[in-house]
């Protein structure tokens, strides 16, 4: 059996009747294996650490973009600075009523800073306050603290201000010249200054800024 010609002729005369001619005796053989093999297909991806470092280098240049844009803030009012001998005019002038004087304006602000007179006061309400805390430094006298437990028939006079007659399981303290009493909000808290005169700088911290129309030091005003 003769071997035959899986070759195409070497001329340019290719026509269609030697294409049938040439698929015709290829019929039988295997086809011949690729010199080059094909290589497989690599799916490109980047490593973790790759990403990593990327990732740390935008979040250190948006940083840095952002600390370039923030400058500090300015003082939206002057500083207050009251000398002792002002704060002992002020005190006898709230004598001999029970009186307030407010020594900052609060407006806009999560602050109130006031000076406090109470004289033989008596049966004042347990109060509890939401979203504010009060400070209280004694100036001069004496008075009696109830603090912590629960309110008895607790009362909403406004939102976030609770009123009660009294405490219950809470525990007593009595307060003089110098002592600083600090009463977190949500903690229950009564005052008495029966037979006596007592003086404190009262400071509040409040959740949120306070509106405008809050009180302000125009004139001494009787607390509510």
């Amino acid at each position: 059996m003769s071997k035959p010609n899986l070759n195409p002729p070497a001329t340019g005369d290719f026509n269609a009747k030697d294409a049938e001619v040439f698929a015709e005796e290829r019929k039988g053989f295997p086809p011949r294996p690729l010199r080059n093999p094909l290589r497989p297909l690599r799916l490109i991806t980047s490593s973790p650490s790759l990403n990593v470092f990327v990732l740390a280098s935008l979040l250190m240049f948006s940083a840095i973009t952002v600390s370039a844009q923030r400058k500090p803030t300015e003082a939206t009012r002057p500083v207050v600075v009251m000398s002792a001998q002002s704060l002992d005019d002020l005190n006898r002038k709230l004598k001999p009523g029970n009186k307030t004087e407010e020594l900052i304006d609060s407006a806009g602000m999560q602050l109130r800073v006031a000076i406090q007179h109470e004289s033989n006061k008596t049966g004042a309400a347990a109060e509890l306050h939401d979203a504010s805390d009060d400070v209280y430094y004694v100036m001069e006298g004496g008075a009696t603290l109830v603090l912590g437990g629960r309110l008895d028939l607790p009362k909403e006079v406004e939102p976030g201000e609770w009123r009660s007659p009294q405490i219950i399981d809470g525990k007593t303290y009595e307060i003089k010249k110098g002592d600083l009493v600090v009463v977190p909000r949500g903690t229950p808290h009564q005052r008495s200054t029966a037979n006596r005169d007592f003086t404190m700088i009262l400071i509040k911290i409040y959740a949120a800024p306070l509106k405008p129309g809050s009180p302000r030091p125009t004139s001494l005003s009787q607390k509510p």
